[in-house]
This record gives structure tokens, sequence and C-alpha cells, in this order.
């Protein structure tokens, strides 16, 4: 009973910037991890990086120090910042919360 939409995808040049969100709308009482992930075509899908309801937070290593995701719970919303895009961060952008609901994904193209 949690439903997840994600926004803020789009075309950028390499070594820009791009701010994903992802708001969650009805149980959000129950999440206890919301994790972003991508899909590349051809590829597996991927954990990017992931916050639990204590604030933890963690990322995979392609990503640190480049990445960076936070939450606003007053808008049940988390948001996954992402600073110098290298053309293999193009993939769909998804969110899941509890490892078992998911958004509709974001499309992110970074080109070079």
């Amino acid at each position: 009973q949690v439903q997840l939409v994600e926004s803020g995808g789009g075309l950028v040049q390499a070594g820009g910037s791009l701010r994903l969100s992802c708001a969650a709308s009805g149980s959000t009482f129950r999440i206890g991890v919301i994790g972003w992930y991508r899909q590349a075509p051809g590829k597996q899908r991927e954990l990017v990086a992931y916050i639990n309801s204590r604030g933890s937070v963690n990322y995979a290593d392609y990503v640190k120090g480049r990445f960076a995701i936070s939450r606003d719970n007053a808008k049940n919303t988390v948001y996954l910042q992402m600073n110098s895009l290298k053309p293999e961060d193009t993939a769909v952008y998804y969110c899941c919360a509890d490892f078992h609901y998911w958004g509709q994904g974001t499309q992110v193209t970074v080109s070079s």
C-alpha cells in the first residue's frame, strides 16, 4: 500500500548535475528503507544508494563523492543529488521502498 513516483530525470551534459525526487504516498509509516536503483539497457538493475528510517545512508562505490541521498520526512520525499555526471550514469533510475514497492522510473541521459 505504498506508491512511489520518481521525477527529475532528463538530459544533461557530462560533468553536469541533476536532482531526482521520489515522492511516497499511502502507508508511508511502514517504510523502513528507501533505495535508489538504476538500470541501463542490457544491464541488471543495481543499487545506487539507500537511506533508512534512522537516517543512515549508503552508496555504491562508483557514486561515492558524486551522489548524495537525502530525505524530507514532512514531504515524504527522498532525493538523489547527482553531481559530476558521467555518460555511464545513463539509465532509468527507480526508487524502491523496503525492497518491495517500486516507482515507474525516471530516465537520466548523460551526453558526452
